[in-house]
């Protein structure tokens, strides 16, 4: 039985932290023996709300960057096709088809769209932006995916793939699948500050590649009750990131209840809950350092699994647009007419010989 596909990935912005991973990654390291897997580099989808010839010149480093995580996670680039977007010239051309498969109004009526404008300070909506559930909808389904890991602000985008893998289709023929989004266990993990889901642009962020002082540092200036202004003071354990973060990532669940226990009636500080934590963080990193050192060691690796994912991807492209095209008829348009153009010159060709 063929394997059923999943596509998923992210923008080169920088490097990935815990919220993606428990967003997204942990899914993509869990399916990569079930499914056939391709994790795109977005640079494409960047340039919506990052432009500028600084954003565009730091895409190299930080698609290594990103690589260098998907590696240390457990992503195995014998298993699973990573890629650069803007370096599969076929996104293009399905991305100008589906264009024509979906309405403005219902575009604005994606709800992150209005959110990514706002974050990045752009008072006015770019045909770019507005059209991003678009250019994602081809990174879909250019490999026909069935399966798209997403974190949560991700999944009305791929409603929108949907709708349009299922207008194709019954516009043109049964070309693509209608792809389900699995969104992750956590699906909005919030930042160290408790006050947004974490991001490394609002510096709440733990990231995959932070050793173990950077994470202790961080986890030190965690956010907790702030009712709380001594240890014998009984605090708040719902609402609280530091609690939060110990439910996802401390494995000792007995630890995790009897710390809930002392922090609800007075009897433990924050110092030592956050100590708990970073001892916790700490030893479910360790493997992704690990597997991050051997990675580095191999001088230019990540461009290689780039350059290798892209010439996977982009065979995997040419035969999906070879199938758009037959249904939709495009390719017998040109057929027509240069069979029509090249009959014509030789009967040309042939009254004028003497």
């Amino acid at each position: 039985m063929e394997r059923k596909t999943i596509l998923t990935g992210d923008r080169p912005t920088g490097q990935l932290h815990l919220g993606h991973y428990v967003g997204s990654l942990k899914n993509r390291v869990r399916f990569q023996d079930e499914y056939r897997c391709f994790f795109i580099i977005a640079d494409l989808h960047m340039l919506t709300t990052k432009p500028t010839k600084n954003d565009i010149e730091a895409i190299a480093d930080n698609a290594r960057a990103i690589t260098l995580d998907y590696l240390s996670c457990g992503i195995d680039p014998a298993k699973s096709t990573i890629y650069l977007q803007s370096a599969v010239p076929e996104i293009f051309e399905l991305d100008l088809y589906f264009e024509m498969l979906v309405t403005v109004p219902r575009l604005q009526r994606v709800p992150s769209l209005k959110d990514m404008a706002q974050n990045a300070g752009i008072e006015e909506m770019p045909l770019g932006l507005l059209g991003y559930p678009v250019l994602q909808a081809a990174d879909i389904l250019l490999p026909r995916a069935h399966l798209v890991p997403v974190g949560k602000d991700n999944e009305s985008h791929v409603e929108v793939a949907r709708e349009i893998a299922k207008r194709f289709n019954f516009l043109y023929g049964e070309v693509f699948p209608v792809p389900e989004v699995l969104v992750g266990d956590v699906p909005t993990l919030v930042g160290t500050d408790g006050k947004a889901k974490m991001s490394k642009s609002l510096g709440n962020a733990i990231l995959l590649s932070d050793d173990a002082k950077t994470v202790e540092k961080k986890v030190r200036g965690m956010y907790t009750d702030p009712n709380r202004v001594s240890a014998d003071i009984p605090g708040t354990v719902e609402g609280n990131p530091v609690f939060a973060y110990h439910e996802i990532f401390n494995p000792n669940k007995a630890e995790v209840e009897d710390l809930k226990a002392r922090y609800r009636t007075g009897k433990v500080g924050d110092v030592e809950v956050k100590e708990k934590l970073a001892q916790a963080l700490n030893a479910f990193l360790d493997p992704f350092r690990e597997r991050r050192e051997k990675a580095s060691q191999k001088s230019g690796w990540s461009d290689e699994v780039i350059w290798d994912g892209v010439q996977a991807m982009r065979a995997e492209a040419r035969q999906t647009l070879q199938e758009v095209r037959k249904a939709m008829g495009i390719s017998s348009v040109w057929n027509r007419i240069s069979r029509k153009a090249e009959d014509s010159r030789k009967k040309r060709e042939k009254t004028a010989q003497p």
